[in-house]
């Protein structure tokens, strides 16, 4: 099977490295300097599991990579749009996409059925960029349980977890995914295929969309802002109207807002990748991790004034972030 990180970053390129380093024929697609680090000296990854060097392919353009088997794409949602029109050289009749993003994804209601069947959402593709770019059956879900970084071009910081859940949207066990889940375990990684990937997605949408805008804006950690009785009352609301959203879809979550709120602080000291895209000066994944939730709870009926009030805080000060000059 030939693989493809299409947007080589911080999750992309760990996925990409560790697959090569267990002899996989995959390519990393990037650009600026850490696509030139990793043409001159490979993907470096440091880990407390250990330091490996791995030596992919890598391409600065997709027509150079031609039709694959299997692409996985390694941008954050807000980048999507931009990146799936340009895939079209490397999707075959059989290519299977995919998806790693956070937050609710923009093939999630291809094939839900009933009312909503066929929904967009604005805020997730705009104007159906990406739905129109890439084939609903191409699509294999995933959830990324892992944290990373690039420390510098070329070097992937890997900071803990090693899990990667994979499911088709309609819970069926297919082959593809059998197989992919085969080549990701061989690689080194935890790699579970769910036949509930929709519902195992609410899972992470309900921290998600509470503890990753509420920690851009108060700068706090995990264990910090569930150990502050204030902060850790309002976030377990918003929890409750984002299950109340996931309830009005049919989804069942399989946790507690409790046992959300344990698994947060036994995370500990730890920075939301929000907050961390803030403080590098790069976009947050706001639309997907909340606005979507907010234009879902608008669908079906469902106010949401604290979730509400939380997402538009923090998309000013994303607005405003994003305005300063770079220091």
């Amino acid at each position: 099977m030939r693989f493809l990180i299409a947007g080589a970053g911080a999750i992309g390129a760990y996925i990409g490295a560790r697959m090569a380093h267990a002899g996989f024929d995959v390519t990393l697609f990037a650009r600026g300097p850490h696509l030139r680090a990793m043409q001159e000296h490979g993907v470096q990854v440091r880990s407390s599991e250990g330091d490996f060097i791995a030596r992919p392919k890598i391409a600065g353009s997709l027509e150079e990579v031609g039709p694959v088997d299997v692409v996985f794409l390694g941008v954050k949602a807000h980048g999507l749009p931009q990146l799936a029109p340009q895939l079209r050289p490397v999707l075959g009749p059989e290519t299977t996409v995919v998806s790693t993003q956070n937050g609710i994804p923009w093939w999630y209601f291809q094939g839900f059925g009933g009312d909503l069947e066929g929904l967009r959402l604005e805020r997730i593709d705009p104007g159906g960029i990406i739905s129109s770019a890439i084939e609903a059956r191409m699509v294999v879900g995933s959830i990324v349980y892992f944290s990373t970084e690039i420390s510098s071009p070329g070097v992937v910081q890997h900071i803990e977890g090693n899990r990667i859940s994979l499911g088709e949207p309609d819970g069926a066990r297919s082959e593809r995914c059998r197989r992919i889940a085969e080549a990701l375990i061989a690689s080194g990684l935890r790699c579970p295929v769910s036949t509930r990937i929709r519902h195992e997605i609410w899972v992470k949408v309900l921290g998600n969309a509470s503890l990753n805008p509420v920690s851009a804006l108060t700068r706090a950690t995990l264990i910090q802002m569930v150990r502050d009785p204030g902060v850790s009352s309002l976030i377990r609301t918003i929890m409750q109207e984002v299950e109340a959203v996931s309830s009005k879809l049919g989804m069942e979550l399989p946790v507690s807002i409790d046992q959300r709120m344990a698994g947060a602080e036994k995370v500990g000291e730890h920075r939301t990748s929000m907050l961390q895209d803030l403080e590098a000066g790069r976009p947050m994944e706001l639309e997907a991790l909340v606005g979507a939730v907010v234009e879902l709870g608008e669908r079906v009926g469902l106010p949401m004034p604290y979730t509400r009030t939380v997402y538009n805080c923090t998309k000013l000060l994303a607005q405003s972030a994003m305005a300063q000059p770079p220091k």
